[in-house]
């Protein structure tokens, strides 16, 4: 009886006793304590793995600094060396007109013969009166030598034959006014005139161009200007892609007011004028060579800021970014200002990684620096 009751007593104390223990929640927060506990643990842990794991390969050179002359592209078209138009001297009938468009004259040579309508008898008459005068002339002189003739009428032999010699030149004067010729070696672009068509003093005869050497003409900016001279060597694509190459035989010295621009002319030889005037050409000038890096523009970037630039990766590992100027632009690679000599350049995976970040650094070989500029790009690993 007594046992009975004292298990009876213990299994009561021990129902209060877990009834309290429950109560108090200790039972609930148990696993929840487990549950926050482990997260944090992995993620410390994880952080403190990662750092070496993230370090992404780059791959980097140091491309050398070669001197470079920017080129300066300047569109514009062909035109003669000279262009005149031809007119008639005189009124009268086109008598002689040995030329036509196309043809290839001399300097001095015939373009157009007038009827000469009596000049040339005139001129004969002239000339036969000033012999006579000649000759009167010199009667006197020795009529006055030997004191036979009075010096007033030594003055009066004289005055005329200045006068005669004056009428003949008046007379070739005017025979000369009925032909018209090459004042310079070219060639006809037009004929405004038939033979047998009566013409006006003034009138417009024919068109002459010179086409050796042709011109190259267009308007190089005030910010150019500078950096050529006359005398320079350019080259002349045409607009059939045929290239040429000249010197420059001018530069204006005044801008053009509205554009700001100076004229420049480079002359280019055309012995057999093949090279017509009009064409559309681009001249490329040479400006003065300075100091670049030469690198394809596939290295060239954008950081945050919307700058133009390279990333480099400094003796710690870390990158940084170098904005630059484009000097040039051409076929093969960008040559480039402002960055330092012997900055280590990423060349793959630039694109990959961002200022201040620690990468893993794969030099690029001896060979792979000099094709950069061909734009044979070592690739990350």
């Amino acid at each position: 009886m007594a046992k009975f009751r004292f298990h009876k007593i213990a299994a009561i104390a021990v129902l209060i006793v877990t009834g309290a223990w429950i109560l108090t929640g200790e039972f609930s927060s148990v696993g929840s304590a487990r549950q926050e506990t482990e997260p944090v643990q992995e993620a410390a842990e994880a952080e403190a793995e990662q750092p070496a794991a993230a370090l992404r390969t780059v791959t980097v050179a140091v491309p050398p600094v070669v001197e470079h002359a920017r080129t300066i592209h300047i569109s514009g078209h062909t035109q003669s060396d000279k262009r005149t138009t031809l007119a008639a001297r005189t009124s009268g009938i086109v008598a002689e007109l040995p030329v036509t468009e196309g043809t290839q004259v001399e300097e001095g040579e015939l373009i157009l013969r007038l009827e000469a309508e009596g000049k040339e008898a005139a001129v004969e008459s002239a000339r036969q009166a000033l012999a006579q005068r000649e000759a009167e002339a010199a009667a006197a002189e020795r009529l006055a030598k030997s004191g036979n003739m009075a010096s007033l009428q030594l003055d009066a032999a004289r005055a005329a034959l200045a006068s005669a010699r004056s009428a003949l030149e008046l007379a070739q004067a005017e025979l000369d006014r009925t032909v018209v010729r090459a004042p310079f070696a070219g060639v006809v672009d037009e004929v405004a005139v038939e033979k047998g068509a009566a013409v006006m003093q003034g009138a417009e005869v024919a068109t002459l161009l010179k086409l050796d050497p042709i011109l190259a003409v267009g308007e190089i900016g005030e910010h150019d200007i500078g950096t050529v001279k006359v005398g320079q060597e350019a080259e002349v694509r045409l607009v059939n892609d045929e290239r040429l190459t000249g010197k420059i035989r001018y530069i204006s010295r005044a801008a053009s007011p509205q554009t700001r621009t100076y004229r420049i002319e480079v002359a280019v030889p055309n012995p057999e004028g093949r090279i017509p005037a009009g064409m559309t050409a681009e001249i490329s000038l040479k400006a003065q060579e300075i100091e670049t890096v030469a690198l394809p523009r596939s290295v060239v970037t954008l950081n945050d800021e919307g700058q133009l630039g390279v990333r480099a990766v400094d003796d710690a590992g870390e990158v940084h970014f170098h904005p630059v100027e484009i000097v040039d632009d051409s076929p093969e690679a960008l040559y480039l200002t402002g960055i330092p000599a012997g900055t280590r350049i990423i060349v793959a995976g630039q694109d990959l990684v961002g200022e201040g970040q620690k990468v893993k650094v794969q030099m690029a070989g001896a060979e792979a620096v000099r094709e950069l500029a061909s734009g044979n790009i070592p690739r990350a690993q």
